[in-house]
């Protein structure tokens, strides 16, 4: 199914814009992803797209066919809510065969079919169980049962993860993400976070303020930002400059934070360079060049996370190996060097 949205907006009062001027085309059989922070328009964009939401202006096609004031029962669309909206008086197959029943789908047909979804999301043997009952990762299933019962022809996901903690997510989403996959049904998924973002999707649109600021792979996002705020939402680490161009035809950017970068083809003026922590190196000394950007401050804060970790240091953010530091013997509180070279920064947009 070809999906395609334009100019479409939608406003909550004045003042209140949540989705300006909204023009996309979403890629055929692939699944796509609207990251964004809370507050964006990624949430109100998906359900415009479901028939849940009615927009002010602009148009919902697909394959073609503007269905913006089609029933959201007669799209063809399944939805899977943040919230998973399951209902607790219910069993696992009554809750997967309600959207059938709505529908007119007989009593037959509508247990064959859900029992034959909760097979395919790995639920098989759960039809007789209560849902609240369930663990999250098995309620997220129920849920993507439910919607794939009436056997849509897209899929909309929103925030399907966030409600889980952090151990089983990383958990679902892998077992989302090989569902997805195995079913072959293009989908479009909603999240604030970008790695369930690069995780489950070929494509992502980074959204702020109703608008689309980017779409790009998810490896594009990282290695070609475009702008500070898209280079944040990936992880990277932004930091200001001032730009002068050297005789040498090279630009010459001295960072707010002290040392210095070496970039060309970049206008003199302010600039903000991004680089990802995982291109930011520590050391007990250092010896500064004009190669090198680097920072000697104390240590504001150490996270380990399994075999990882990460380290601020004053405006940087370095992810380094929990036996580095060890090696290093690095505490909170005390200073340390915090380099990364210039040819792994990314030159952004104009600063203010």
């Amino acid at each position: 199914m070809k999906l395609e949205v334009r100019g479409l907006s939608k406003a909550y009062g004045p003042g209140r814009a949540a989705v300006v001027s909204l023009s996309h085309v979403f890629p055929e059989g692939r699944i796509s992803a609207l990251l964004g922070p809370s507050g964006s328009g990624k949430s109100t964009t998906l359900w415009m797209i479901a028939g849940l939401t009615d927009p002010d202006a602009g148009a919902v096609l697909l394959d073609g066919r503007d269905v913006t004031n089609v029933p959201a029962e007669k799209r063809d669309i399944g939805m899977v809510f943040q919230s998973y909206a399951l209902f607790p008086h219910l069993t696992v197959l009554q809750n997967v065969a309600f959207g059938l029943r709505t529908r007119g789908v007989g009593k037959a047909e509508r247990a064959a079919r859900a029992r034959e979804v909760l097979e395919t999301v790995r639920m098989g043997g759960f039809e007789s169980r209560p849902v609240d009952g369930l663990s999250g990762g098995e309620q997220q299933r129920v849920a993507l049962a439910r919607a794939l019962a009436f056997r849509p022809r897209i899929l909309l996901l929103d925030e399907p993860l966030s409600a889980l903690d952090a151990h089983t997510r990383a958990t679902v989403r892998g077992e989302l993400r090989d569902l997805l996959h195995e079913l072959e049904l293009p989908a479009i998924i909603v999240t604030h976070d970008f790695e369930d973002a690069a995780v489950l999707a070929d494509r992502v649109g980074v959204l702020i303020a109703g608008k689309l600021l980017q779409v790009a792979t998810p490896s594009e996002l990282v290695a070609a930002p475009a702008d500070a705020f898209v280079a944040t939402f990936t992880g990277a680490n932004v930091l200001e400059g001032t730009a002068t161009l050297e005789s040498d035809g090279l630009t010459h950017v001295v960072l707010d934070v002290g040392g210095s970068a070496w970039t060309t083809d970049h206008a003199s003026g302010r600039v903000a360079l991004a680089v990802h922590p995982w291109e930011v190196s520590l050391a007990r000394e250092t010896s500064p060049d004009s190669a090198v950007n680097h920072i000697h401050a104390p240590i504001a804060s150490i996270v380990r996370l399994g075999n990882r970790a990460r380290v601020r240091i004053g405006p940087l953010t370095a992810e380094i190996t929990t036996g580095s530091i060890e090696r290093l013997d690095l505490k909170e509180g005390e200073p340390v060097f915090a380099t990364f070279k210039a040819t792994a920064t990314r030159v952004l947009a104009g600063a203010e």
